[in-house]
């Protein structure tokens, strides 16, 4: 007999999933797929979390007859997304070779000084508050646009400690770096972050 964690429907559908029922498979699919990509994108950029919900999907077929109940379904589910997902950071950061000495690009050398502090600080310039372009959605998808071209390493970082609040030696174990090296990472993106602000309250465009 199943544990009182699971109700009659969501018991139900877990038997017919067991029993290959496609229909069952159909219907899990409709209603689970939007929290499993929310969980995905806490750790993964948005095509990727796409990815790795539908790989989740098909693996869902032969693991379902491994699910006893403990757990809601819904939780067994972003248990899954959750562990994909920080196995697929551990192991791009595996394969990308760390250097932390690289030089700045043009654009963010000009603006610091040998003591690697600014020189020409970012500034705002725009009668908008930078909530207010945000509500409106405009400087929020320019946003995207400039953490999805971020080195993978840096926007993993970023989004990580800075969006998501995982606490920095949290970060370091899931991304296999030194506390030193999180603090590069993270400082080289803010910097390409703030940039593109500025860019963007001077002159209105991405």
């Amino acid at each position: 007999m199943r544990p009182d964690t699971l109700d009659a429907p969501e018991d139900d559908l877990v038997s017919r999933l067991q029993q290959g029922d496609a229909a069952a498979y159909r219907e899990a699919v409709r209603l689970y797929t939007p929290g499993m990509l929310a969980v995905a994108r806490f750790y993964l950029d948005p095509a990727s979390a796409e990815d790795m919900v539908q790989d989740t999907w098909l693996t869902v077929i032969s693991a379902i007859q491994t699910f006893e109940g403990r757990a809601s379904l819904k939780t067994w589910l972003h248990q899954i997304v959750a562990n994909r997902a920080k196995n697929r950071i551990r192991d791009r950061h595996r394969e990308v070779a760390l250097d932390t000495d690289d030089p700045l690009d043009p654009a963010l050398a000009e603006r610091f000084g040998d003591n690697r502090r600014w020189s020409v600080p970012p500034s705002a310039r725009s009668s908008d508050s930078a909530q207010a372009l945000l509500e409106n959605n405009v400087l929020s998808d320019c946003l995207d646009k400039h953490l999805g071209q971020l080195p993978e390493h840096q926007r993993s970082a970023l989004m990580l400690y800075e969006a998501h609040q995982h606490r920095a030696e949290d970060v370091c174990n899931l991304l296999d770096v030194s506390a030193a090296n999180l603090r590069v990472l993270l400082h080289r993106a803010r910097q390409r972050i703030f940039l593109m602000v500025e860019g963007f309250q001077e002159t209105g465009e991405c």
